[in-house]
């Protein structure tokens, strides 16, 4: 399978999942995935969207139940596409919140970790985090394509929303 080949415009998840993304004070709380999809790698809290919930509702639920911390002032930052090798395709809302309440607290499912914004552990997170997440520091919203074979990315593809205030070209 080659990223050239998938016909996007007509791409259909299997599944839909978030991403949730706490950021204050130049910290991102971030957790260590214990199971599941990406277990082993550094990650935002989230997962798979529930059948009657928002992609939103489902990003608070998820950091709700892998850290006990309620997101506030969630925002949308934007929209993955994942299509791998062996046929599973899912799409992911990325979104984050200025603050929360409660404690982050390690749950069976992840451990949290408040990470230095400008330190961020790239080579212990998904390959593609590395091209998009910057555009979350910049405050600029995102769309990106992208191709797996299993923890490999084989290609990608990113549009970029011009900074707030400024006109499309």
């Amino acid at each position: 399978m080659k990223f050239s080949g998938i016909d996007w415009p007509n791409w259909a998840p299997r599944e839909t999942a978030t991403l949730m993304f706490v950021r204050m004070d130049g910290m991102v709380l971030l957790i260590r995935k214990l199971k599941g999809m990406g277990a082993g790698l550094i990650n935002a809290p989230g997962g798979r969207v529930d059948p009657g919930e928002t992609p939103e509702q489902a990003a608070v639920r998820e950091a709700q139940e892998e850290l006990h911390v309620t997101p506030i002032g969630v925002r949308k930052a934007g929209e993955l596409a994942f299509q791998f090798t062996d046929g599973y395709a899912l799409r992911c809302h990325v979104y984050t919140a200025a603050s929360y309440e409660g404690v982050p607290t390690e749950t069976d499912e992840a451990i949290p970790l408040w990470v230095d914004e400008r330190e961020m552990p790239y080579s212990q997170m998904w390959a593609d985090d590395r091209l998009w997440y910057p555009l979350v520091l910049q405050n600029r919203r995102f769309s990106g394509r992208f191709l797996f074979d299993e923890g490999i990315m084989l290609g990608c593809e990113l549009e970029v929303a011009p900074p707030a205030g400024e006109a499309a070209p």
